[in-house]
């Protein structure tokens, strides 16, 4: 446990960096958005990328991972809506509430991190879940979340907003570096060495500024609201992430092993550890873009995180 706690403590360590520069006011609010933006557009695209192009295609392409945390996460997605839809919470605030549920935060932590703990061979299985969720989960919810919206009739519906959050993901560059990582893989393509230097330097900033800046955004979301959400409308959720995802993760995965889909045991391990990690911070820009309740999910993910050092940890001693 020492040795797994060597190894998470300095990811955990950086994101509390990054929420007490924000607190202490070492790092004003408004270059939060610069710190974001080159994470999501030059940084993690590029250690996904590397990751993708040394990955076999085979793992990249692996229709049992994809099945399997397909079917995990379309039941996450329905019973936190179930369990929480109510007078307070309408469909918008639920469909969100049930993404931070089901979206772990693989592509900022979750990727170098299992990289850390086991090897370049657990990028595969998680970048596959890292598809799952950027294409299907996060645009199935967004279409949920339409649902019994006032206006939902004169902007097209669930249809439309599934239709916009596709564009979305279409607009996001993190599939498309996946996407040409796995073709660079497919057909044993390589890049000049000046560029693929280039490429390593900004994959090697990836991790540190992607955990300093989930910080920063987790403390920015803290001090400009206002809101105080009742525990029971964001602790159930928090714990429901750390906790029922990867224990339906493990349960799901072993039944489909012992029904024959070809995971092995150390793909399934990657698997519910990826689901024990914590909710994505990003989820909190959707939801302020589609007018939900981005307090309450900032609190969910604010929790998530916090708890996660201890779960998290101890799910890689158990697993491990």
């Amino acid at each position: 446990m020492l040795h797994i706690l060597t190894v998470t403590f300095p990811f955990f360590a950086l994101v509390l960096a990054g929420f007490l520069a924000v607190h202490r006011a070492m790092l004003p609010l408004p270059a939060i958005p610069g710190l974001n933006a080159f994470v999501l557009y030059f940084a993690v695209p590029c250690l996904l990328f590397r990751f993708g192009a040394g990955t076999p295609i085979s793992q990249l392409l692996d229709p049992g991972v994809f099945g399997v945390y397909l079917l995990c996460a379309l039941i996450v997605v329905g019973f936190t809506i179930v369990t929480t839809l109510g007078p307070r919470i309408d469909w918008n605030n639920a469909a969100f509430g049930a993404l931070t549920a089901a979206f772990p935060n693989t592509g900022f932590m979750g990727v170098p991190l299992l990289v850390a703990l086991f090897g370049a061979r657990a990028a595969g299985p998680t970048i596959v879940t890292i598809v799952v969720d950027l294409v299907i989960t996060s645009s199935l919810c967004i279409a949920l979340s339409r649902l019994g919206s006032v206006d939902a009739a004169g902007h097209g519906g669930a249809a439309g907003a599934a239709r916009k959050a596709l564009r979305g993901v279409a607009a996001n560059p993190l599939p498309w570096s996946i996407l040409l990582g796995a073709a660079f893989s497919a057909f044993e393509l390589s890049l000049p060495g000046p560029v693929m230097a280039t490429l390593g330097l900004l994959a090697d900033a990836a991790s540190p500024v992607a955990l300093f800046t989930i910080g920063a955004v987790l403390a920015r979301s803290q001090l400009t609201s206002i809101d105080r959400t009742p525990l029971i409308d964001y602790v159930p959720i928090a714990l429901g992430k750390l906790l029922l995802h990867p224990l339906l993760v493990m349960l799901l995965g072993s039944a489909a092993i012992r029904l024959g889909v070809p995971i092995d045991r150390f793909t399934l391990t990657i698997m519910v550890l990826v689901a024990a990690l914590p909710s994505a911070s990003n989820v909190v820009l959707l939801a302020e873009r589609y007018g939900a309740n981005s307090a309450r999910l900032a609190r969910v993910i604010l929790l998530s995180t916090a708890l996660a050092f201890l779960s998290f940890s101890g799910a890689v001693a158990l697993l491990s």
